[in-house]
């Protein structure tokens, strides 16, 4: 429960956020010719820079506030709320041009105050920055150079819209409200500073190096590191953390792994990494002894967080990754809880952990279901997609006496979800990892 509250506690302090614009400009005089349309074109454009600010907040990885969550959520909800903020801040100058033709005249070149191409030129950055995310695998945008474009648009498309804003003064010329906006600026700066100076500073400081590189089924890698000079850092199994290989952490060249290995030994921390990109395929070819900076533990996906008398894991593809790591974990702390892994792949020879997941079944009291979907002419298991019938033949009576762990494919991870739902799994009870950033 204590969750529960915390997590009310901080969408409560989003909203305040929000509002604050709002309601701290409705404490000074109207201005003199405004009416509904107006204030409402207005009031959307103070709420759609009040979110954009809070974007800046959503991916500096606090970890208070996303506990509750799981900071795969928060940033699911930071894409979100990023394209609701960009509807209403495009929102204000459609109504303003719909109720206020005249208005068009803006645009002809010499004729508009700086302010007016300000907020122009904020639109155009948000557009851009909206449309290299959403689109920036089929656009084949590299993820380096994509997070620092990212970032300059960010700060661009803020700054130019509190320019706009005090610029235009309407509802926004009393000291106070001046006070406001220079205090969100102040603080996005600062937020800034912090994560983009600080906190890679503080990395620069706790190195770890790599000291093998092992190669599994599926084209996938097994990278370990070991922290050089500290102790490194506990973790609850099946927690993630971004991994700055071969390069200064101020470089903007840090990608999320899940932490493979157990929590038992958290001296070496093993991330597998499947070739999915050009930084991933690289991982075959780091050398022992490169430099790593390792910035972690995060997420709320863990069986630590879920005590039950047994659990229920559904993996696909390399989503075994951090569902490795609470069974290394469970084994290592010789847990015997009743245990269900659904492992779906493409085929066998490919499929990642094989050999050791075999080999834990005499460690844990552990049942292993393979789910091919080109099998071999011998096999005998299951084979095709998920379904809800192969969940009931699998999953053990009564289903809610488990928790459930989903990691995989986005579209695996909803039908799993469903399907669990469907059967009376409560939703309390199904934890899924979504995080998709590479």
């Amino acid at each position: 429960m204590k969750y529960v509250f915390s997590g009310l506690f901080w969408i409560g302090v989003y909203l305040a956020l929000v509002m604050a614009p709002l309601l701290v400009l409705l404490l000074g005089p109207m201005p003199a010719g405004s009416g509904f349309w107006w204030d409402l074109s207005l009031a959307l454009g103070f709420a759609g820079t009040a979110m954009m600010g809070t974007l800046f907040v959503q991916t500096a990885r606090f970890r208070r506030p996303s506990a509750p969550f799981g900071i795969d959520i928060v940033y699911y909800f930071h894409r979100q709320s990023a394209l609701a903020a960009f509807l209403f801040i495009l929102a204000h100058p459609v109504v303003l041009l719909w109720r206020e033709p005249p208005l068009w005249a803006f645009f002809r070149p010499g004729l508009a105050p700086w302010h007016f191409w300000a907020g122009v030129a904020s639109l155009l950055a948000l557009s851009l920055l909206l449309i290299s995310s959403l689109w920036r695998k089929p656009l084949s945008i590299d993820y380096d150079r994509w997070r620092l474009g990212h970032a300059l648009l960010a700060v661009l498309a803020l700054g130019l819209a509190i320019g706009h804003i005090v610029g235009v003064g309407h509802y926004a010329a009393a000291p106070w409200t001046k006070v406001l906006w220079g205090v969100i600026s102040l603080s996005c700066l600062l937020l800034l500073v912090t994560v983009r100076i600080i906190r890679p500073a503080m990395l620069l400081r706790r190195p770890y190096r790599v000291t093998g590189v092992s190669a599994e089924r599926g084209e996938a890698w097994t990278l370990q590191v070991v922290p050089a000079g500290h102790d490194g850092f506990s973790f609850l199994p099946g927690q993630f953390a971004w991994i700055t290989l071969g390069a200064s952490p101020f470089a903007l060249k840090e990608h999320p792994f899940s932490i493979a290995s157990s929590s038992e030994k958290a001296a070496e921390l093993h991330f597998t990494i499947k070739e999915l990109g050009d930084f991933t395929s690289r991982i075959k070819e780091v050398e022992v002894g490169t430099p790593v900076y390792v910035d972690g533990p995060y997420g709320c996906f863990s069986l630590d967080r879920q005590p039950a008398s047994s659990y229920v894991f559904v993996a696909g593809g390399i989503g075994i990754a951090p569902i490795m790591g609470m069974l290394r974990t469970l084994a290592d702390r010789g847990d015997r809880r009743p245990l269900l892994l659904l492992y779906a792949y493409n085929t066998w020879d490919r499929l990642t952990f094989r050999e050791e997941l075999e080999a834990l079944r005499d460690r844990l009291n552990l049942r292993l279901v393979f789910v091919l979907n080109d099998p071999p002419p011998d096999w005998q298991g299951e084979e095709g997609l998920l379904t809800r019938d192969l969940l009931l033949r699998h999953v053990p009576q009564p289903l809610t006496a488990a928790e459930y762990f989903i990691c995989g494919p986005v579209a695996m991870i909803h039908i799993a979800e469903k399907y669990l739902h469907e059967l009376g799994v409560p939703l309390g009870q199904l934890h899924s990892e979504l995080f998709d950033l590479v």
